[in-house]
C-alpha cells in the first residue's frame, strides 16, 4: 500500500503546484508577462492566515478569507505600481521588475515577521480531532489536508474554467488575451481586466500558501520561492496560458517529484523534474495542452 500512499502524496503536492500554476497561467494568458513575485504572494498569504489564527484566534475559514482579501489587494497594488507603467516596455524590463518585487516582498516579510521559521498549526484541517481517515484496514491513511487540497484544486479549476467561458469578465479576459487592441476597440477596459486577473491570481496564491503550509508547516520569508518556480515549471509543462494545462502540469509534477523521492533519490528529485520538463518541451514546445501559434509577420 506504500505505492497508493505515494500516489496520494503526489496528488496533494501536485494540487498545490496546480493552484499556484493557475495564477501564473492566468496572468501570462491575459497580460503576456511572467509575474515571478507570485511565489512571494503565496508566502504573504500564509503569514496573514498564520497570524489571524494564532494571534487573533480567528477560525481557519476566516483566516483563509483574510489571507485571500489581503493578497487580492496586494496583487492589484503590485500590478498598478510595478507592472502597469511597463505595459509597453520590453519583456526584459518587466522580468527584472518582477524579480525586484519578489525580493522586496521577501525582505519586507523578514522585517515585519523575522527570519526565523514559524510552525504552522498542524491541526489546521483536522476535523473532529482526527488527522485523517484510514482505509484498507488501516494500511492506507489519507490526511484531511490532502483531501482538502485535492478537492480545492479540482473545484478551483472547474470554477475558473466556467468563469472564463461563461461570464462577461471572463470573456473580456479571453478577448484581451487574443488581441488587446481589438478588445479595447470593442469597449473592453483592458487595464481593469488585467488588474482583475492579478487579483484572482493573488487570491489563488493565498489559498495555495495556506494549503502548502498546512501540509509542510515551516513558514519563513523564502517559503514561496521554490514552490513558485516549480509551479511556473508546471504551467510551462502543461501549456502556459491554458487552465487545464496548468492543472495537468501541476498534478504530473507533484507525482514525478514524489515518486522520484520515494524510489530514486531525494537529492536529484528537483533535477529530474526539470529534466522531464526539458524532454517534454523538446517534443512539444508549447507544453502538453498548449497550442502553437505561429507569429504573423
Amino acid at each position: 500500500m506504500t505505492f497508493l500512499g505515494h500516489v496520494i502524496t503526489g496528488l496533494s503536492l501536485g494540487s498545490i503546484y496546480a493552484i499556484i500554476a493557475l495564477g501564473y497561467t492566468m496572468v501570462y494568458g491575459i497580460a503576456k508577462m511572467l509575474n515571478f513575485a507570485h511565489g512571494d504572494v503565496i508566502m504573504i498569504g500564509a503569514y496573514v492566515c498564520f497570524f489571524a489564527v494564532t494571534s487573533f484566534n480567528l477560525p481557519p475559514v476566516l483566516g483563509i478569507l483574510a489571507a485571500m482579501l489581503l493578497c487580492t489587494v496586494l496583487g492589484i497594488v503590485i500590478e498598478r505600481l510595478a507592472y502597469k507603467p511597463l505595459r509597453q516596455a520590453p519583456s526584459l524590463a518587466v522580468l527584472i521588475t518582477a524579480i525586484g518585487v519578489s525580493y522586496f516582498l521577501q525582505n519586507g516579510a523578514q522585517l515585519l515577521w523575522g527570519a526565523s521559521p514559524k510552525s504552522f498549526p498542524m491541526n489546521f484541517f483536522n476535523f473532529g480531532g482526527e488527522k485523517g481517515i484510514s482505509l484498507l484496514g488501516g494500511e492506507l491513511n489519507i490526511s484531511y489536508v490532502a483531501i482538502v487540497t485535492v478537492l480545492a484544486c479540482v473545484v478551483i479549476m472547474i470554477v475558473l474554467t466556467l468563469f472564463t467561458t461563461k461570464t462577461k469578465l471572463g470573456k473580456a479576459m479571453r478577448a484581451c488575451s487574443e488581441d488587446k487592441g481589438a478588445a479595447q476597440l470593442m469597449g473592453i477596459n483592458v487595464n481593469q481586466t488585467i488588474s482583475m486577473t492579478f487579483a484572482i491570481g493573488s487570491a489563488l496564491a493565498a489559498v495555495a500558501g495556506v494549503l502548502m503550509c498546512s501540509a509542510y508547516p515551516a513558514l519563513m520569508p523564502t517559503t514561496g520561492s521554490l514552490p513558485g518556480i516549480k509551479a511556473f515549471t508546471a504551467a510551462v509543462f502543461g501549456g502556459i496560458g491554458s487552465i487545464p494545462g496548468a492543472f495537468l502540469g501541476g498534478i504530473l509534477l507533484g507525482l514525478i517529484e514524489t515518486f522520484t523521492k520515494a524510489y530514486i533519490t531525494t537529492d536529484l528529485s528537483d533535477g529530474i523534474v526539470f529534466a522531464v520538463l526539458i524532454v517534454v518541451l523538446l517534443v512539444r514546445p508549447a507544453g502538453l495542452l498548449g497550442k502553437y501559434v505561429p507569429e504573423k509577420v
